[in-house]
């Protein structure tokens, strides 16, 4: 009889793949649930690792803590040895984000004394440095991603992020101390700060991957850990090491035409666009302003497709955050964001049922928009194409390869790499 070795409850869809393609990299099968499972009990002759993804990130604080509640419940209930917080490797947060509380949620209902907060992801340019957020190089809020339409992100040092947020101290640990000093002074320190605080949070220094093993060293026992996708490697090593089987390759390509469809406002989605169509490949822009308007509509775009004898097509709504924000201030952040959503998840329901069995989908509102109306619930997670941006095969269509892109992931080819690697000879 197998176990849930770790058990993540992930903020969006696309982040949750991003942590699953780590922890399949090292060996460790990985499924995916979109949503918690309807089924009350999961069983397996294998150990494995389960990632829940909700669509958290945006919703309600309420909302979002009971939501992320019922998914850690479920994990419990299915003895998952250890849970796992996810959120996006940029903290995607203001000071009054959903973060804070729904961590608090989980160490208040669990009786857990503390946790670490870690959103670094050094393979795609983000780490934690004095305990501040940098971007390939660039404080968090001095980045383009200080004006995103839905999450700006105004500070990057993470104290006085968490702090406002949730409910207790945040505690930095620099690098210094993680280079420079023992395990067992490390901890004496912790221990020390738990008598004077009931709960509280971690915050180390993660700039290289030197620093997430000594952090998993340090603290991959605890019950609950958080952060980005960065330390899925390195406990990936710590879970192999307690497993014996060796989990069957997951076929990458598919036959059938590639549509790909980006939502995302990220400077390296704006990149990979740009590339796709330098390289003379067919793009289809959906403009948000003559969506309201009426004088572009989901049937005409599908229209436009199906009369396409092109293998491989780009839909996209990723624009500028300036124009995103004039659109919206047109014609109401709510609306425009409802039409692109429902067009964009109706231009996805259309194209598998007219044979395109890939899809490409950057942006985590995109790809949460496009994965609820395809229906699926269940994946087994495939190779990656960049870092944290695996193939997905869904377990109720296995002729169906997804792949869903966090909007700041990939290479500037990424789109063309996507094509190629998802189609069959």
């Amino acid at each position: 009889m197998g176990k849930i070795l770790l058990g993540i409850v992930a903020d969006d869809f696309s982040g949750a793949s991003d942590a699953a393609s780590f922890l399949v990299e090292q060996g460790i099968k990985t499924y995916l649930f979109n949503g918690v499972p309807e089924e009350k009990t999961f069983q397996t002759d294998e150990d494995i690792a389960i990632v829940i993804a909700l669509k958290t990130r945006t919703e309600r604080t309420d909302l979002a803590v009971q939501q992320s509640l019922d998914a850690f419940q479920w994990l419990i209930d299915n003895k998952a040895s250890k849970l796992y917080s996810k959120y996006c490797s940029t903290f995607d947060s203001t000071r009054e984000g959903n973060i804070g509380p729904i961590i608090d949620a989980v160490l208040d209902k669990y009786e857990i004394p503390y946790t670490i907060i870690a959103p670094a992801l050094p393979v795609n340019g983000r780490i934690v440095k004095d305990g501040h957020l940098i971007v390939n190089g660039i404080p968090l809020d001095e980045t383009h991603m200080k004006d995103h339409p839905l999450t700006p992100m105004w500070d990057s040092d993470l104290k006085k992020l968490i702090e406002p947020q949730g409910k207790y101290q945040a505690i930095k640990i620099n690098d210094d101390l993680l280079e420079n000093k023992e395990n067992h002074e490390i901890l004496k320190m912790i221990d020390q700060i738990a008598k004077d605080n009931k709960k509280f949070y971690i915050i180390p220094d993660y700039t290289n991957e030197v620093h997430a093993k000594r952090i998993i060293e340090l603290f991959g026992d605890l019950k609950l850990l958080t952060g980005g996708s960065g330390l899925m490697t390195e406990l990936g090593k710590k879970f192999k090491k307690e497993i014996q089987q060796t989990s069957d390759k997951v076929e990458s390509s598919t036959k059938g035409k590639a549509i790909v469809l980006a939502g995302s406002c990220s400077q390296a989605t704006l990149s990979q666009i740009d590339v796709f169509k330098q390289n003379n490949r067919k793009a289809i822009k959906l403009n948000p302003i003559d969506l309201v308007n009426g004088k572009q509509t989901k049937e005409e775009v599908w229209k436009e497709i199906e009369e396409s004898d092109e293998d491989a097509i780009l839909v996209y709504s990723s624009d500028k955050p300036e124009n995103v924000k004039e659109a919206q201030e047109g014609a109401g952040a709510e609306r425009v964001s409802q039409l692109l959503e429902e067009t964009t998840a109706h231009i996805a329901l259309k194209a598998i049922e007219n044979g395109y069995n890939r899809l490409i989908i950057a942006g985590g509102e995109t790809s949460g928009a496009v994965t609820k109306v395809l229906g699926h619930d269940s994946y087994i997670i495939g190779e990656s194409i960049a870092p944290g941006v695996p193939i997905l095969v869904p377990l109720e269509n296995k002729g169906l390869r997804l792949v869903l892109k966090s909007g700041n992931f990939g290479q500037e080819d990424f789109f063309l790499r996507a094509i190629e690697l998802t189609k069959e000879d």
